[in-house]
């Protein structure tokens, strides 16, 4: 008599799901993260530390903006706080991205993902993640530094909280693009930081984060204007700052379509040279 092996019924696991890979990514990622001191330092601390040199060096020189009738006067903490918050967003997404991506392909970190059932999807969904929460509680931080050590006063109307939080959403996907876009420019992670920090630190010069937009010649604010910085820290000044200081904008106005806009454009921007370029190996 013959025996016929039963047939297996079991199921083969299913690969995990891509939003699934994507949270064990981010997870991962946050740990990675606040355990490098110089990436929390130069990312998650610096625009509060820079807020608080600012707001101390500059307290003596009194109020700016004051209208000819005496009212509508500021501190420089606070005339400083939106570009610190535009600041915190361009370090933690273009920044932080750029360079970490780089070390990451440098040291075949990404080669090594690459054998892995991650796909690139939930690999950048993974650091989207990162950006997202360090920047929401770097925010949270610089929001509460202003107000109780430097004695900001934030915005109380819904209005500019609404308006606060589209810009805010939009300016960390466009700063992640472009952080995942430039990722590609470094041929090794030692040349990671000399390629980035360089192109940074000239954007926050002429954006009006360390020095007073006004004050720039206008050939070079005309120049500021073609990169996505500039537009975004525009964006923040009207809401944290009283409505008369629009008219130190070029066009004399907070002008938010043209801040979407702008934005808009350096979004797709970096999602199709991140699209163009990305590899889990660098090619030679």
């Amino acid at each position: 008599m013959t025996t016929i092996a039963p047939v297996s019924t079991a199921i083969a696991p299913k690969a995990p799901g891509i939003l699934r890979c994507a949270l064990s990514a981010a997870h991962m990622e946050l740990r990675g993260y606040f355990r490098t001191s110089d990436t929390v330092f130069f990312t998650f601390l610096f625009p509060i530390m820079m807020l608080g040199i600012f707001g101390v060096a500059f307290e003596s020189q009194g109020d700016i903006g004051t209208q000819p009738d005496g009212t509508g006067g500021i501190s420089m903490a606070a005339y400083y706080l939106p570009g610190m918050v535009a600041a915190g967003i361009l370090l933690s997404g273009l920044q932080n991205l750029a360079i970490d991506i780089a070390r990451e392909k440098s040291e075949g970190w990404l080669r090594r993902l690459g054998g892995t059932p991650l796909s690139p999807v939930s690999y950048f969904l993974g650091k989207a993640g990162q950006i997202l929460v360090t920047s929401l509680l770097q925010l949270a931080l610089l929001l509460a530094f202003a107000h109780f050590a430097l004695g900001v006063e934030l915005p109380t109307d819904p209005a500019l909280w609404l308006r606060f939080s589209w810009i805010f959403v939009l300016g960390i996907v466009t700063m992640t693009l472009l952080g995942i876009a430039l990722s590609a420019l470094p041929r090794s992670s030692r040349s990671a930081t000399a390629v980035v920090i360089p192109i940074v630190l000239i954007l926050q010069f002429v954006s009006g984060v360390y020095l007073q937009f006004s004050m720039l010649p206008e050939w070079l604010q005309n120049v500021a204007g073609i990169f996505p910085l500039k537009w975004l820290a525009q964006g923040m000044r009207s809401v944290f700052l009283p409505d008369h200081f629009a008219s130190q904008e070029i066009g004399g106005s907070w002008d938010l379509g043209l801040v979407a806009l702008n934005l808009g454009i350096w979004l797709v921007i970096g999602l199709v040279v991140s699209l163009l370029t990305f590899r889990w190996q660098r090619r030679s």
